[in-house]
């Protein structure tokens, strides 16, 4: 029989061509329980098996392999191997079902098989090959039979699918508790991450019609940095001079996109260059940012219990943390009225604050923002409102991803003030678009716009660098002269 113990309690396999006896808890699921921790995979998939579509009967024979496993094996006992220890146990249980079961398999589909099988019952399924591949930016888990993901800008199909809609579910189930939320009928809609910060999000049947959908906005293993935002083009050197001096000297900065656009990647680039004795707290939805610095908070919004108490919101995070001294404040996602209490915070001594907003130009962030202040319930007059998002803004930063799937920093501009009911702006920095290749990508290049003195000149000199802004205007502007 499978799964058979010994007088160490260890898991032994008896080679046996008896029917498999379960030895295991008197649940009678065909699908594993969530392992406390993720365990890591023990080798690294090839980066190629995603793309690869496998016939029916390669899953055919997974689900029986996978029912036979459930039933020999005792996964509370399993749960306590660490995870090379419980990926060898697996291993060797899978290939004597394998042989006992005669399937008819070639040496590589039995690989898969066993990876697949491993990462079922100790990681994310079928998500695992993809979740090691760096140069995916989005996975797009569109029920049980679809799975699209994003490469180099585009969305192609990833050929990977699940058992079932309940494995894809229980996995969803598995990503979110680690968080300490939930997904079910009753509560249909989730925000989590991934140990790595990767953003998720899921929605469930009844609201999902086709099956349970999951997305995941994945980091990168190693975080992007200004220079390497320079060498994808996303910013010239001029431009990333200009946006760490930005960061450096405490102006309060809204980063502003589209889905998809960079925001949250440019944030944590711009947040490298925060000294390292200041106090900074950042509010997020689901913690994404992974501030270097020796002395950051990190706060996360909760959603309602299922008693639907218990909420606790942006707002209520940004509006605790003024308590907390901190020296900076940086807020993830303003979706709502937590935009007014940011902005009190810019204005009332917590220069350099940050925050990222979905608008897709300067002008229209500001407009935004005095919309999210209107839907907060804040009856001020509408004069009052710019006066105070004039006096808390110092820079707008918009991301930009174009129809190609490049990611561009499309303009950096300042707000100035007041000019009778109109809030005042002037681009420093710009992407114009020239063309396209034979390729189809886009051509564009980024210029000064010619402004030799912007508004954050002072507040540079205070902090001894506006030579080096001021190099860094006139270099963009010889080398927007010599590209004209």
């Amino acid at each position: 029989m499978f799964g058979k113990r010994g007088n160490d309690g260890a898991l032994q396999v008896a080679k046996t061509l008896q029917p498999a006896v379960a030895l295991r808890p008197a649940s009678t699921s065909s699908t594993p329980a969530p392992v406390p921790a993720r365990a890591a995979p023990a080798r690294e998939e090839p980066a190629a098996a995603p793309s690869r579509s496998r016939p029916d009967s390669y899953y055919e024979t997974k689900s029986k392999v996978f029912a036979a496993l459930i039933d020999t094996i005792d996964l509370s006992q399993l749960a306590r191997l660490d995870a090379e220890s419980a990926r060898e146990e697996i291993r060797d249980i899978v290939n004597d079902i394998i042989a006992i079961k005669n399937f008819a398999m070639t040496i590589a589909e039995q690989e898969d098989l066993l990876a697949d099988i491993c990462n079922d019952v100790l990681g994310y399924g079928p998500l695992e090959p993809l979740l090691v591949r760096d140069d995916i930016a989005d996975i797009m888990v569109n029920g049980a039979k679809q799975t699209f993901i994003e490469v180099d800008g585009k969305v192609i199909d990833a050929g990977v699918r699940f058992r079932d809609n309940q494995q894809l579910l229980n996995i969803c189930q598995r990503i979110v508790s680690q968080v300490g939320r939930r997904v079910d009928e009753s509560s249909p809609i989730c925000d989590a991450r991934l140990p790595d910060g990767s953003r998720v999000n899921v929605i469930a049947p009844p609201l999902a019609i086709d099956g349970t959908i999951l997305t995941i906005r994945k980091f990168k293993k190693d975080k992007l940095t200004l220079p390497q935002l320079v060498q994808f083009g996303a910013i010239s050197p001029e431009g990333a001079t200009i946006l760490e001096i930005i960061g450096r000297v405490r102006c309060n900065v809204v980063i502003s996109g589209g889905t998809g656009s960079g925001k949250t990647t440019l944030l944590n680039c711009l947040t490298r260059y925060i000294d390292e004795d200041e106090r900074i707290i950042t509010c997020e939805d689901s913690a994404e940012l992974q501030l270097q610095q020796p002395h950051v908070v990190r706060l996360e919004t909760r959603p309602p219990n299922i008693e639907g108490e218990g909420e606790i919101t942006m707002r209520d995070l940004v509006k605790n943390c003024l308590r907390m001294r901190p020296e900076r404040i940086i807020v993830g996602e303003v979706r709502g009225p937590e935009v007014f209490d940011l902005l009190q915070a810019m204005n009332t001594g917590h220069d350099g604050s940050m925050g990222t907003i979905h608008s897709n130009s300067p002008r229209e962030c500001l407009n935004r923002i005095e919309a999210m202040i209107a839907m907060g319930g804040f009856t001020l007059p509408a004069r009052t409102v710019k006066e105070i998002i004039v006096g808390s803004i110092d820079i707008i930063i918009q991301a930009a991803r174009l129809r190609d799937g490049s990611r561009r920093i499309t303009h950096i501009t300042e707000v100035l003030g007041m000019e009778g009911d109109v809030i005042i702006t002037q681009d420093l920095f710009v992407y114009d678009i020239l063309g396209e290749d034979s390729r189809g990508r886009l051509l564009g290049r980024h210029r000064s716009t010619g402004i030799g003195r912007p508004a954050m000149w002072d507040r540079a000199r205070y902090f001894n660098e506006e030579q080096r802004l001021a190099r860094a205007l006139d270099a963009a502007d010889a080398g927007a002269g010599e590209a004209a």
